[in-house]
């Protein structure tokens, strides 16, 4: 279902997936280029927790997917904002999910849980805008024009504490790994159901646990 949510900046559209009843995911694609590569993986994702009994939302945030607002104008701050508003308007009781960069945005959600998949921090994610940057040649960054002070932002940016999963062959510290390609690193968007469905499973597992 399409829906939307309003924030500060104005209103953002919003799939929503499963019940209307119980606690429900709020969930943030990686920022920039790699949210084309993994959206459909993530909508994957949310629909098989649908099958699974789990409600979940998926929140354009501001300067990404279908807003309006241009990438010049986003900080860190409104993009935070944003999801926290989203979290708001889906119910009293969320969980957040973030994929790579996507893990930034929930800090002031306030959620009854986190979980992360490959997640990166504000430093990692700069590193790679700036390797984009010089890889093009030009002074946007794969497209998008980006403000001093939200790259100012990254290199502050951490992580909050969260259940994290990563690919098998991911080294950093993780409370799972399951097998499967990165995704974000392909040249176009790809999708991995299988990978969704174990992800989907964790994701359940993890979710009834929490809710004891």
């Amino acid at each position: 279902m399409i829906d939307h949510y309003d924030w500060a900046g104005g209103r953002e559209a919003m799939l929503r997936f499963g019940p209307d009843t119980g606690p429900v995911i709020v969930a943030a694609l990686p920022l920039f280029e790699e949210a084309n590569r993994t959206r459909a993986f993530l909508v994957t994702i949310l629909r098989a927790l649908a099958e699974r009994g789990i409600a979940s939302a998926l929140p354009d945030l501001p300067g990404q997917g279908e807003s309006l607002v241009p990438t010049h104008r986003i900080e860190i701050a409104n993009l935070r904002a944003a999801f926290a508003a989203a979290a708001r308007t889906v119910h009293d009781r969320v969980y957040s999910i973030g994929i790579r960069s996507g893990a930034l945005v929930d800090t002031l959600a306030i959620p009854a849980g986190r979980w992360h998949f490959a997640p990166q921090t504000g430093p990692e994610l700069l590193r790679e805008l700036h390797r984009i940057r010089q890889a093009g040649g030009g002074d946007d960054f794969a497209g998008n024009a980006l403000s001093p002070a939200f790259l100012a932002e990254l290199d502050d940016s951490g992580l909050e504490a969260a259940r994290t999963i990563r690919l098998d062959s991911d080294p950093k510290d993780a409370d799972a790994r399951y097998p499967g390609a990165p995704l974000w690193r392909r040249a176009e968007p790809d999708n991995d159901p299988a990978l969704a469905a174990l992800l989907a499973d964790d994701i359940a597992i993890w979710i009834h646990a929490c809710e004891g």
